[in-house]
């Protein structure tokens, strides 16, 4: 599976962006929100990572992180169980006067040592709540092509809505650049509100270890906790920060209704291909049996992962592994997490389920495509 190794550590945030979606994190972070069926959102930064021979990855949590060490084991399926390397998370570092870290600065302050053991040349910084096929190996040879201290990556695209009217829009939900001709950035916007495509940073990064180590520790001393807006923002006079254009298949998550949107646009089959090809992206194993349809059982343009047994209607819906639809039920556009039961007789349209919600015989469930209804993890409704 691994190729070589790049050159590269890896590091990642899972729980940067979990104010975003306040509902799905209640037991668990932005990393392993379940995503595409059978997959989690941590599975595709992870697995690109992999494709492109970075075998040294370490993920710095900070709460509610034991569904992720559940999902994430050992690394086996990413062949990242290693002596030397692999998989590494680290837990968040607290003490009776001092709280988890609030920025990336905290967090990789906290694991200066770590870093200075490490042989690699360049570090990766990544969050979790993009779910891309990314190819690093471009991005780091346009950093050492260009001579840059901070390479970036970013899309072309508008900036959503809900990031826009966040309610956590005190803090630096993301960025967009200004480009000169020669790839240099010239300006970082914070949570700009301008409408039309713009640079939308990815928040990939790529730094030199030395470099970020020296950063790190100026910028930790001085009490400035942001990577982006107290490190690089106010300086790119001074560093030489470039940016490097990714044009493939991004669904990012923002908020409860584009996690909707994002899953439902994996039925368009071109999209599906574009986020799955073409490199593999790997999840846990769970070794469910294939999915059973019941004599009398319909289904029309579904997303279906393994386990399932469909006895009723399914139409215009993503269901994750081990999903049930008795006899006589109706489900429409909707996205059902493992588990979820919906019983004989019920109908429902325009609903998240968690995992292991149940949905009582004879009910009904309604919300609408501008607001799906969410129901919360082993409800029964």
């Amino acid at each position: 599976m691994v190729k070589t190794n790049a050159d590269v550590v890896g590091i990642l945030f899972p729980n940067s962006y979990d104010s975003l979606v306040p509902e799905l994190v209640g037991e668990r972070l932005m990393a392993s929100i379940p995503f595409g069926g059978r997959y989690r959102m941590v599975d595709f930064v992870l697995s690109s990572m992999v494709n492109c021979g970075i075998d040294n990855v370490s993920l710095i949590v900070r709460n509610n992180y034991l569904s992720l060490m559940d999902h994430l084991g050992s690394g086996r399926e990413w062949d990242l169980t290693r002596k030397n390397g692999g998989l590494n998370i680290i837990p968040p570092f607290a003490e009776k006067t001092v709280k988890p870290y609030n920025g990336r600065v905290e967090a990789l302050a906290s694991i200066l040592g770590f870093l200075k053991d490490q042989k690699e040349k360049y570090v990766i910084l990544a969050d979790t709540n993009i779910a891309a096929n990314f190819d690093f190996n471009a991005l780091l040879d346009t950093h050492i092509r260009s001579g840059a201290d901070v390479t970036i990556a970013y899309t072309r695209s508008e900036i959503p809505e809900s990031a826009k009217t966040s309610r956590d829009q005190g803090r630096d939900l993301y960025y967009t650049l200004d480009i000169a001709d020669d790839g240099r950035v010239t300006t970082m916007y914070m949570n700009s509100t301008q409408n039309g495509e713009q640079n939308f940073s990815m928040n990939y990064y790529v730094v030199d270890r030395e470099r970020l180590i020296d950063m790190v520790n100026v910028a930790y001393v001085r009490g400035l906790p942001f990577f982006e807006r107290d490190l690089i923002a106010p300086h790119l006079d001074k560093l030489k920060v470039y940016a490097h254009r990714y044009n493939g298949y991004v669904a990012r998550i923002s908020d409860l209704k584009s996690y909707f949107d994002e899953n439902m646009k994996l039925l368009d089959d071109a999209n599906l291909e574009a986020l799955f090809d073409p490199s593999p992206i790997y999840t846990k194993i769970r070794d469910d049996n294939p999915t059973r349809y019941i004599n009398g059982a319909k289904a029309s343009n579904v997303l279906v992962a393994d386990g399932c047994i469909i006895e009723g209607e399914v139409e215009n819906s993503v269901l994750f592994r081990g999903v049930k639809i008795g006899k006589g039920a109706k489900v429409r556009n909707c996205v059902l997490m493992q588990d979820t039961v919906v019983e004989e007789g019920a109908s429902i349209e325009y609903v998240i389920s968690d995992k292991k919600v149940v949905v009582t015989a004879g009910k009904e469930l309604k919300g609408t495509d501008s607001f799906p209804v969410y129901v919360a993890k082993r409800q029964r409704v």
